[in-house]
């Protein structure tokens, strides 16, 4: 594994690491690009932000793909073009709906026809912090009953270590097979970033772990088609725990970064100068930026799935439970200083407005999954504050209590005692805002309004 770049913050001696990781190399075939012992046909489980993008990449090797999800509302929308995807993906989606080369479906009786099952259905978490699985183990039920002789499935969906034997092994064994001989069954988990390109699927690696060795391979092999680096690991608990050590990480430096940016307010520094500055240091510094939140599917989510499972051991974590608690209550840190900067600038005796500049979690898509702002929009309305937000990719948005909002077209004309700079997507235009006197960035990166105060 010479010269693979390992993230590792060990005082810049991470080679010493590299011999440690076991690469598969897969022969690719010089006409498609996919490996030259890659299946002719998948079925993908799950037609999401993972699931569709993956159908897509599949497809661009000239492999035949079965989407396959439980809601048709959501095949309609994939057929009707209304998806989360990039241009060229998009366009390749629809032009192999077209053609047969891609086709999806609500029937799990097609799973039998592939040769390889993919499996991306969400694995949320309730409103107590604790998995909910139940799509999960509907799909993994789907996937057992269908199965046949010569199957490689493979688990994507990131969830406790020890999934893929508590959900796949035992159904598979209850049907005759024995795995590793008859079928193959190994855990992938996605490694997909929405609306970023310079994340390409086929460009970010991959880690494998199947319940035997010839597992492992067999699912190598499929995953090698959507990117071209994989490695392998000895187990699926393994490639399970690493996705949760991945978005831990990401949670902690998250938090980290926010309780900085406090740090550099209470000091009048700028947090992005002096992260950027600590960034200079090639070695034993991995930073973040700090936010108004962390939303999506993973960040917010899946370190519950590691409480969880450690709280029905026995077991704690009390750094992350306490990294956790500070994520959770980072939006009602924005709406106390929204009040507070009402309350300096003399704002506070009538019923103030603010507007919400970007209400989905990240720049660039269209996703409101655990959004900061829907928390930050319904703390500001239970402070006695009319709320207003602006999002051109979010036309509107339901409140926790049900109360629905729409995107304000024309917010250049309205009056505001406030604007908190929220998610700032590219190719909007948003030089109207310098003409408010009050501008709360809660990005710190807002500094084309030379007057904004940081959150």
């Amino acid at each position: 594994m010479e010269g693979f770049p390992l993230s590792l913050a060990v005082n810049g001696r991470e080679h010493e690491f590299a011999d440690r990781l076991v690469s598969y190399s897969g022969v690719q075939d010089a006409a498609t690009g996919r490996p030259d012992t890659a299946p002719a046909a998948v079925a993908v489980v799950g037609l999401g932000y993972v699931g569709l993008p993956t159908v897509v990449e599949f497809r661009s090797k000239h492999i035949e793909v079965t989407g396959i999800d439980a809601s048709s509302s959501r095949l309609d929308a994939i057929l009707e073009g209304d998806v989360e995807l990039a241009e060229s993906d998009r366009a390749l989606l629809s032009s192999e709906l077209e053609s047969g080369g891609i086709r999806v479906t609500t029937d799990s009786a097609l799973l039998g026809a592939a040769e390889a099952v993919v499996i991306c259905v969400p694995t949320p978490v309730g409103a107590d912090d604790t998995p909910e699985l139940s799509a999960l183990r509907r799909a993994c039920v789907d996937v057992a009953e269908h199965a046949r002789a010569g199957q490689t499935v493979i688990l994507t969906s990131t969830s406790y270590a020890g999934t893929t034997r508590d959900l796949l092994l035992g159904p598979l064994r209850e049907r005759g097979f024995e795995v590793g001989r008859d079928i193959h069954v190994a855990f992938s988990a996605e490694r997909i970033d929405p609306g970023n390109p310079d994340h390409r699927q086929q460009d970010t690696p991959r880690v494998v772990g199947g319940v035997t060795e010839s597992c492992s391979k067999r699912a190598a092999s499929v995953i090698n088609c959507v990117t071209d680096s994989v490695f392998l690991v000895s187990s699926p608990e393994a490639a399970e725990l690493t996705k949760l050590y991945e978005n831990v990480f990401r949670a902690v430096t998250l938090a980290v970064a926010n309780e900085f940016a406090e740090v550099c307010r209470e000091l009048s520094l700028d947090p992005i100068e002096v992260t950027l500055a600590a960034g200079t240091k090639p070695y034993g510094f991995l930073g973040g930026f700090p936010g108004p939140g962390v939303g999506g599917h993973c960040i917010p989510c899946d370190p519950y799935y590691l409480l969880w499972q450690l709280r029905d051991r026995g077991s704690r974590a009390p750094l992350l439970e306490q990294v956790m608690h500070e994520i959770r209550q980072r939006p009602q840190q924005v709406v106390r200083r929204v009040d507070e900067l009402l309350r300096e600038h003399g704002q506070r005796s009538e019923r103030p407005g603010v507007l919400l500049i970007g209400a989905s979690y990240k720049v660039g898509v269209a996703d409101l999954r655990e959004s900061p702002a829907l928390p930050i929009l319904s703390g500001l309305v239970d402070a006695g504050i009319e709320v207003g937000y602006h999002d051109p990719l979010v036309p509107r948005l339901e409140l926790p209590d049900g109360t629905e909002l729409v995107s304000r077209q024309h917010p250049d004309e309205e009056k505001w005692d406030l604007v908190l700079i929220h998610t700032v997507h590219p190719g909007v235009d948003y030089d109207w805002v310098i003409d408010y006197p009050l501008v709360l960035d809660a990005t710190y990166r807002f500094d084309r309004v030379p007057h904004r105060l940081l959150l």
